[in-house]
C-alpha cells in the first residue's frame, strides 16, 4: 500500500543515521513486543504479509510518531481484536476476563527454538517457467495497491535489469488480503542510482530489489 512505511527515496526525512554498536533492543519491553508477536503468530491465524500490513496500515501521523516496536505491539493489538482473541476491555486492564477463546495451536517455551530455526519457508514447486533471466531488461508496474505489497514506490515505473532468479515464491500482496499464497516467479532486479534519482544522482550506486513477476514488464 502507498503509506508512511514506504518512505524510502523520500525527500523531507533527513540523513540516514547509523546507531555506532546498536543494541538488538533499546529496552525489555521491545525484547517482549517481538516475542509476543512471534509467539501469537501460531495461534493467532494470520500470515506474514497479514502482520506486515497490520504495520503499515496506520494512520501517517501515529506511524511516524512510533518508534519501531510500538509499532509492532500497535498491529499486534489490532490482529487480536478483529480475531476476537483479546477485547478492548482486557487490553484496558492487561489481563484475560472471561474465558479464553479457544485456538489451534500453541507455542511452548520449549518448541521456541525449533521454530525460530525452521522459519516460515515460502518456496513452493512448480512446473511453470520464469518469464525472465538474468541479464534481462525490465521495468517495474507503476501499481498502487491498497494493501501489502513489497514493491518499493520509488522503483515503480523504473528500468532495471534481473540480476537473478530467486525460486517461485509465495505471493505476498494476495497472501496479505487471504486471498491465498498465489506462488509466482521471484526475481532480484537491480536498479542504477541515476535512473531512480535522476542524473543528479551518484553514478556509483545501485539499488537491488526482489520483485515478484507480476510486478514486472519486459523493457
Amino acid at each position: 500500500m502507498n503509506g508512511a512505511q514506504d518512505m524510502g527515496g523520500m525527500h523531507g526525512f533527513g540523513p540516514v543515521v547509523p546507531e555506532p554498536n546498536e543494541p538488538v533492543f533499546h529496552a525489555e519491553w521491545e525484547k517482549r513486543a517481538f516475542a509476543l508477536t512471534l509467539a501469537m503468530a501460531m495461534p493467532g491465524q494470520w500470515n506474514i504479509d497479514m502482520s506486515r500490513f497490520a504495520r503499515e496500515n496506520r494512520d501517517p501521523a501515529e506511524y511516524l510518531a512510533m518508534s519501531y516496536y510500538q509499532i509492532w505491539f500497535a498491529a499486534l493489538e489490532t490482529m487480536l481484536k478483529e480475531r476476537e482473541l483479546v477485547s478492548d476491555d482486557e487490553i484496558g486492564a492487561r489481563h484475560a476476563r472471561g474465558t479464553p477463546k479457544p485456538v489451534k495451536w500453541v507455542l511452548s517455551p520449549g518448541d521456541v527454538l525449533q521454530v525460530l530455526y525452521r522459519g516460515g519457508p515460502t518456496e513452493r514447486e512448480t512446473n511453470t517457467q520464469a518469464a525472465f533471466k538474468p541479464g534481462d531488461r525490465v521495468r517495474a508496474k507503476n501499481i498502487n495497491p491498497l494493501t501489502h505489497t513489497r514493491l518499493p514506490r520509488y522503483v515503480r515505473g523504473h528500468v532495471g535489469t534481473v540480476e537473478r532468479v530467486i525460486g517461485f515464491h509465495v505471493f505476498p500482496d494476495s497472501n496479505a488480503r487471504g486471498a491465498g499464497e498465489k506462488p509466482q516467479w521471484l526475481y532480484t532486479v537491480c536498479f542504477d542510482g541515476r535512473e531512480l534519482w535522476g542524473p543528479e544522482g551518484d553514478p556509483t550506486s545501485v539499488v537491488s530489489v526482489d520483485a515478484w513477476e507480476s510486478y514486472l514488464l519486459p523493457a
